[in-house]
């Protein structure tokens, strides 16, 4: 059977027709912020108090896009007759991000919780050279993280805040001899 000459264009046409008919959804990009999912990976964010410089992230980042300096310094003894410690001190922590693949991997083994995914995402640079950023402007974007999600309610207590409650009720009822006694 042979098509009816002109019936792709009336298909064309009726879909032309159906778009037209519906509301545009036109984001104002500039003037108003597009609202984000909570947990939006936008880019990462330091919280240099918790960084060890342990170059965990540095080692295990396939792309190779973090620059991470340190020092030794010695920290005298907490206790009087205790020996000195050395302990390693951040000197210059930067992201290239013109390297960065957004895999999220450094932020998966960072051990003491320095790394984050902010949603913070308007970064361009005209200058390629210009997308390494220090760990000022790393930790500018911390503060842009949201908080964690809440647990959930009907979730088991966590291993280590059950402990730590009953290490605390042991000590009250030792510090407290009579509530053991009736």
């Amino acid at each position: 059977m042979a098509p009816i000459p002109g019936s792709g264009l009336a298909k064309g046409l009726a879909v032309t027709l159906r778009t037209m008919t519906k509301k545009a959804v036109t984001e104002q990009y500039p003037d108003v912020q597009p609202d984000l999912p909570p947990r939006t990976r936008g880019v990462i964010g330091l919280f240099e108090e918790n960084c060890t410089v342990c170059m965990l992230c540095a080692r295990e980042c396939p792309d190779w896009c973090i620059y991470i300096d340190s020092h030794k310094e010695t920290v005298p003894p907490a206790a009087p007759g205790g020996r000195e410690r050395s302990r390693n001190v951040l000197d210059r922590f930067a992201i290239d991000f013109s390297l960065c693949m957004y895999c999220g991997i450094c932020i998966e083994v960072c051990p003491f919780d320095a790394l984050f995914w902010s949603p913070e995402f308007e970064y361009a640079e005209t200058d390629i050279r210009d997308l390494t950023h220090e760990r000022d402007k790393l930790r500018e974007w911390m503060w842009a993280v949201p908080a964690p999600p809440a647990l959930d309610p009907g979730a088991e207590e966590p291993k280590e805040l059950a402990a730590a409650r009953r290490t605390a009720e042991k000590l009250a009822a030792q510090a407290d001899p009579r509530e053991g006694t009736t």
